[in-house]
């Protein structure tokens, strides 16, 4: 069971990269290019929310499952695990960063909806959307990705 789930976990994540590059792309143009603010920017900022969501409920899942993630075994202390570096990333690092980057999507997403006009809404949406694109960039084990 494992295996399927972090072989989806790990295609998911795929689809995250490239969603949440091409919002954050498309907030950052719409912004800058002062061009008023269509569904078509809607969609791609809620689809960006979406798969980060569904790729955290994966995530949660292998959280749990996952032989990386030593927390509940009880075979090492935490001491151990802050010591070393793989350890540390799946049981610390790569969670916690990729929390805060559906933290900072969820909040762009919610705060730019409230906005009236088209600069505000982009705005929002290019700092918060390009926070959480840099922190999951940060702590993407890229040694597993290739």
């Amino acid at each position: 069971m494992y295996e399927a789930i972090q072989i989806v976990h790990s295609y998911w994540a795929y689809l995250v990269l490239l969603v949440v590059t091409l919002a954050t792309i498309n907030a950052l143009l719409g912004f800058f290019s002062k061009r008023e603010y269509a569904p078509k920017d809607f969609r791609v900022s809620l689809f960006a929310l979406i798969v980060t969501h569904i790729q955290l409920l994966i995530g949660i899942i292998i959280f749990f499952v996952s032989p990386l993630v030593v927390w509940f075994s009880g075979t090492h202390k935490v001491g151990e695990i802050m010591k070393d570096a793989t350890l540390r990333l799946y049981n610390v690092e790569h969670p916690m960063v990729m929390i805060l980057t559906i933290v900072f999507i969820t909040i762009g997403y919610s705060k730019h909806k409230k906005k009236l006009t088209s600069t505000p809404k982009f705005k929002i949406l290019a700092i918060c959307y390009a926070i959480g694109w840099v922190l999951m960039l940060s702590r993407i084990p890229w040694a597993n990705w290739f």
